[in-house]
Formats: C-alpha cells, structure tokens, sequence
C-alpha cells in the first residue's frame, strides 16, 4: 500500500489560499488544490494534518509529517531549521487597517501597534516601518490570521502585515481598510525535514512537472485571476 503524503497546515479560514475543512480531512484553495496535484504526480494519496503555526518545526523534525504546505515563504531563519522546495507561489507583503485610519504609507504607522506572525516574512518587514511598535502574534492557536484579525477589529492592535494575497477577501469589509502594498516578491515553498532530502526531491520534481505542464497556472488562476501567475 502506498504511503500517503502527510502534509501539515493549520485549519482556518484564509481564501483564497485556503477554506476551513467542512469535515477535517478535505480542503479547498489554491494551496490545498495545488497540494493534490502535486501528490498525484508523485503517485501518492493526499493526508492533510492540522495543527497549530507553533508546531510545524518540531512535527516535521520528528517525522509526524513529510512536509509543512502552509504558506511559508522561504526565509534565512527558517532555512537553519528546514528545507524548502523551489517555490509554488511568489506574493508582495501588504498593511492592513481599520476603516477610515486614513493610512497609505509607512510614515503613517509611527507609534501605532502593527501585528505580524513572528519569525515570519512580513514580521520581518513590519521591524523596518520606523517607529511603529511591533505586536508579534506566536501561532499557538489553530487560527493565528483569525487571531490578527480579531485584534485589529477590536483595536488591541492597531494594523496587520501579511501577504497580499489573503487580503483579497476583505476588500468589501466594513472594518478594513488596505493601507498600502510593498513588492516585496516573497517566494512560498514546501518546507520539509533537513534530513529528507529524498522527500524535497520527490516534492520539487512534482512540482516542477505541474509547473512545465501548465497546471499549476490553471489552478492559480482559478483562485486568483487578479493576481498575474509569478512561475
């Protein structure tokens, strides 16, 4: 019997990216729909595992999972930890506020409260924004962009930083507003184990099929027809 692939994600709400599973085991969105293409060129059935943002490191250290296919862009910090493959998806970072906060650059956020996941891409470019005091949000919990939503809502912070992409949704929401975006051209890979080389290979080789082939573009412009296809 063929192993199935084990993929780790967090189960929450980030269209188009991806939907909470209705049932705990099938998903929808880009990522999980790229994810099952990429299992069936390797030949092997698709297992979602879901856990917390926290637990991704340590699950693929031991072995629970193959891979973390959960919107990780590929960053020098998390390269002392794991290894990624060639990247799925390039995405700019951008700000996100509450309606009629009038903000539309940098300069604007100075001595205001930004919100970004630590040790993450688009922490990493709220510490650049001069005077604004960093909130770091750690991803114990099932659902750390809900987390950072809620805290922008109720104003304990007072802006969010994240790729572009999962603000799309939120354009017709009343509390929100788009302060402004930065081509920061951040490349999301699949990270997995350093001692799996084996699995990386088997995972960009996929990867690298569906991208020659045209597939993944299909499928991205299927989530995401404004955004142009990077790859």
């Amino acid at each position: 019997m063929t192993e199935p692939l084990r993929l780790a994600c967090i189960d929450a709400e980030a269209p188009p990216l991806f939907s909470r599973s209705p049932d705990g085991v099938t998903r929808h969105g880009y990522e999980p729909d790229a994810a099952a293409l990429v299992a069936e060129v390797m030949g092997r059935p698709l297992r979602w595992v879901f856990m917390p943002w926290a637990e991704f490191v340590p699950s693929l250290q031991a072995h629970e999972v193959d891979a973390v296919w959960c919107g990780q862009g590929i960053t020098e910090e998390r390269l002392r930890h794991v290894d990624f493959t060639r990247p799925y998806a390039v995405f700019n970072e951008a700000v996100l506020v509450r309606r009629g906060a009038g903000i539309t650059s940098p300069s604007g956020l100075r001595g205001l409260r930004v919100a970004a996941i630590e040790g993450s891409t688009n922490m990493a470019l709220a510490e650049t924004f001069e005077g604004a005091a960093t909130v770091p949000f750690g991803g114990e919990t099932d659902d750390v962009f809900g987390d950072m939503l809620a805290a922008l809502r109720s104003g304990e912070v007072d802006a969010v930083v994240d790729d572009d992409v999962v603000f799309v949704p939120l354009a017709e929401d009343a509390d929100f507003d788009l302060a402004f975006t930065v081509p920061t051209a951040n490349r999301w890979g699949v990270a997995v184990a350093k001692d799996r080389p084996g699995t990386r290979s088997a995972l960009d080789d996929a990867l690298a099929t569906v991208i020659g082939d045209g597939r993944l573009r299909r499928i991205w412009n299927t989530w995401m027809p404004t955004l142009p296809f990077p790859l």
